[in-house]
């Protein structure tokens, strides 16, 4: 049975700087690109272990970006923190459902795909779920695409900490729940770059060959 040659079974490795193919020595473990001059590996070392320490990190501090208050909008010398939960019924209730959905979207939503997504990636390389490759990728995708949306709020709370400060009138203060949901963001943001996509083809193509081995008749070879 014919099958596409793989660079990686023949010595070379991908730059992940420039996409320039390297033939390296059997026993090289880290080498150099000669283009650009970025440090190549064969795959990403410890991808799989360092996207799933990022992301449990990620979901243990949504729980407090979530339950503590973002921000708290004093007024008149009188004001009440908000979380992004309670933010967003607020404005629903204030007749500005639009805004209340995109901070949904961008606050809630947004990291809670991001780390199912990053959950479902890790899974299909370390259980060999029976998942398309394509369909990876395309989640792998979404979640590196999406990730950077989520500072969307933050970047609305350091505008309003900026313009609102009226003195003893009004003022607008940043909650602990920011600085948490933004090491979210940041850390869900660095577990998408650990995680190296070519182990989702490796994990396809070693089933692949345990098929075509499965299936070839005793004493042929494939």
């Amino acid at each position: 049975m014919n099958r596409p040659a793989r660079a990686l079974s023949h010595g070379f490795w991908t730059c992940l700087g420039c996409r320039q193919l390297v033939r390296v020595k059997p026993a090289t473990h880290t080498c150099f690109c000669p283009r650009c001059g970025a440090r190549m590996h064969g795959r990403v070392e410890a991808s799989l272990m360092l996207t799933w320490a990022l992301t449990i990190t990620g979901a243990l501090l949504l729980i407090p970006a979530n339950v503590l208050p973002v921000m708290t909008v004093i007024y008149l010398g009188a004001g009440d923190p908000s979380t992004i939960i309670s933010g967003v019924f607020e404005l629903y209730h204030a007749g500005f459902w639009g805004i209340a959905l995109i901070v949904f979207i961008a606050s809630i939503a947004v990291p809670v795909m991001k780390l199912v997504g990053l959950v479902i990636l890790c899974l299909v390389v370390q259980l060999r779920l029976n998942v398309p490759p394509r369909q990876s990728m395309r989640i792998y995708r979404v979640v590196s695409a999406i990730g950077r949306w989520s500072l969307l709020d933050l970047f609305m709370i350091s505008i309003l900490v900026a313009l609102v400060d009226m003195g003893a009138i009004a003022e607008v203060a940043a909650g602990p729940g920011s600085t948490a949901f933004a090491t979210v963001v940041i850390v869900t943001m660095f577990a998408v770059r650990a995680f190296d996509p070519r182990l989702v083809w490796d994990v396809y193509e070693s089933k692949k060959t345990e098929s075509a081995a499965q299936s070839a008749p005793s004493g042929q070879q494939l």
